[in-house]
């Protein structure tokens, strides 16, 4: 009988800290550059995010799956219900053709790591990109 009350102890523990937990909702996990101009500098988008947690989320890395890909990322501690941001650019200097990049954030978050990911077509110098037709 002991062992059990114990085991029931031990269970709701983990139940509450498990619940003290920051969580991280992206507004969007991918994001297509479609083509864009070798020559034209790098191609930069911002993932905003919220801490829909309990507690203060904090990024700890946030690691690209290339050198071609910079990350940076809020520091400091997101408090629930705040809104922070990773901006990521890709260089597509010397880099012709298709791509899709991984970023892996890394934070204190219920779910630990979490995968962005960029994609897009380089167009290589002296070639113009076409003027995308517009709809009506």
């Amino acid at each position: 009988m002991k062992k059990i009350g114990f085991l029931l102890i031990c269970m709701s523990f983990s139940i509450v800290s498990f619940s003290q937990k920051a969580a991280i909702k992206f507004e969007k996990m991918s994001h297509d550059f479609g083509k864009i101009a070798e020559d034209k500098g790098n191609a930069t988008i911002v993932f905003s995010f919220t801490n829909v947690g309990n507690s203060p989320l904090v990024i700890s890395n946030v690691q690209a799956s290339c050198g071609c890909t910079t990350p940076t990322w809020t520091k400091e501690p997101i408090e629930p219900g705040k809104k922070g941001s990773i901006t990521v650019s890709y260089n597509p200097q010397g880099r012709p053709g298709a791509f899709t990049k991984s970023i892996t954030v890394f934070s204190n978050a219920a779910e630990e790591q979490v995968v962005l990911m960029i994609n897009g077509e380089v167009i290589p110098k002296g070639i113009e990109i076409p003027a995308k037709t517009v709809k009506k």
